[in-house]
């Protein structure tokens, strides 16, 4: 008989709830990451979490402080998860007024191109010419209400899940990795005279990172890898698409994401933030790279 048994355990292929050994289960906590069955699922922002780590977020005091859960990736859990996002948003939709009130001439100075002669400001501008700051300004410009419609929609249904996972830091790390990432690939292999400008690098990036959580949280992978499909499909299909900001941020994206979630706890923060670090590095070397060539 305990052979028999012995036998069975040898054969489970799932790991077994830490408050119910009978029990097998494909569902980790979304915090300790320990394995919980159904009846110690309590449902979370995102994932599940085990009963401990809820009791401990619920605590007060220096042991509870001491015991109180972080987000997967190691992050703060905090009241409003959503935070970063809002602000976001609002930074965009804020550029995005000043667009309209102010016309062409703001759009023109701040929106990615590496050289180019701009009548409205009567002089050669861009990268090349010392104007770095729009790898980052073009970020937050966009070029119609629809365009702008569809970036902040899906920053809001991807961003937000994605920033209550990782936690504030983390998640704004990614988002502008990726939207520099994505800047700096559009700099290198698209003409100096093209204008670029838009929050999709970044947002590519939070897809990409997506995918890697969910695989990580062991989910469906169908829906995320539809949405990707059906974005590159318009990406590669529509005209006047910078696919190259698109492709940049999300391979920044996948690359820090599974730094994010993939990071062994000991020196998990160094590994982390020094992997979008290197990234960044990656940025500057392909901006000295591209201005070296126009020059």
């Amino acid at each position: 008989m305990d052979q028999a048994a012995g036998s069975a355990r040898e054969a489970r292929s799932l790991p077994v709830c830490y408050r119910h050994p009978d029990r097998e289960t494909g569902v980790h906590c979304a915090r300790c990451e320990r394995p919980i069955c159904p009846e110690c699922m309590i449902s979370a922002s995102v994932g599940f979490q085990c009963p401990e780590c809820v009791r401990g977020a619920s605590g007060s005091g220096p042991a509870a402080s001491a015991a109180r859960p972080r987000t997967i990736a190691g992050g703060t859990v905090t009241t409003d998860p959503r935070l970063v996002t809002k602000v976001l948003i609002g930074l965009n939709l804020a550029a995005f007024l000043v667009q309209q009130a102010v016309g062409d001439a703001f759009a023109d100075r701040f929106e990615l191109i590496g050289r180019a002669f701009v009548p409205l400001l009567g002089s050669v501008q861009g990268i090349a010419e010392g104007q770095e700051y729009r790898l980052l300004t073009s970020m937050f410009l966009h070029g119609g209400i629809i365009h702008i419609l569809f970036n902040m929609l899906s920053l809001w249904w991807i961003g937000g899940p994605l920033e209550a996972a990782l936690g504030r830091a983390r998640y704004l790390a990614l988002y502008l990795v990726s939207g520099l990432a994505g800047s700096a690939l559009t700099y290198l292999l698209a003409a100096p005279n093209q204008p670029s400008l838009g929050a999709s690098g970044a947002i590519f990036g939070l897809f990409g990172a997506t995918a890697v959580l969910v695989r990580r949280l062991n989910y469906d992978m169908r829906p995320i890898i539809a949405l990707l499909v059906i974005n590159l499909i318009f990406t590669f299909g529509w005209n006047g698409i910078a696919w190259e900001a698109h492709i940049g941020g999300l391979v920044a994206g996948v690359v820090a994401g599974i730094a994010m979630v993939h990071a062994p706890r000991r020196n998990r923060a160094l590994v982390q933030y020094g992997t979008c670090a290197l990234l960044l590095a990656v940025v500057v070397v392909i901006t000295l790279v591209r201005t070296a060539q126009l020059s």
